[in-house]
């Protein structure tokens, strides 16, 4: 297991309609050594836990623009547990204002990025806080 090359999702939940972030981060993770499932965009956090459990993923990273974070990372939080998959690290990104971040934190995602953060920081925190899974 110690050679396994980490798989992450990088999914757009809810109806925001901008990907570019996303793709921007899908890369680096990828350059950065990482596999990389990108789910595109307008995912419900049903596809997004059903993807998760069916590619394999170490993590999901979710990126949001449109203000729903509060009710849309909770829920692919709480589906993965249904799935089995509670192991799996949830990290986001977006327009997440930061007492929204340290609520979602504590319901367990485990890093948001805002604008701002350099990709090189995000492949860095991965790289550090994710394990492959069991």
């Amino acid at each position: 297991m110690a050679d396994k090359r980490l798989r992450i999702l990088v999914a757009k939940p809810g109806l925001d309609g901008h990907d570019r972030g996303a793709k921007i981060i899908a890369r680096a993770l990828r350059d950065g050594g990482f596999e990389v499932v990108y789910t595109g965009l307008h995912q419900t956090p049903e596809m997004i836990a059903e993807a998760a459990v069916q590619e394999d993923v170490d993590a999901v990273g979710l990126s949001i623009l449109s203000g729903a974070h509060m009710t849309l990372f909770p829920e692919v939080i709480k589906l993965l547990k249904e799935r089995g998959a509670a192991d799996v690290a949830v990290f986001g990104g977006g327009i997440i204002p930061d007492e929204d971040a340290v609520k979602l934190k504590e319901m367990g995602v485990r890093e948001i990025f805002t604008p701002g953060a350099s990709t090189e920081d995000i492949v860095k925190w991965v790289r550090e806080n994710v394990q492959a899974r069991q």
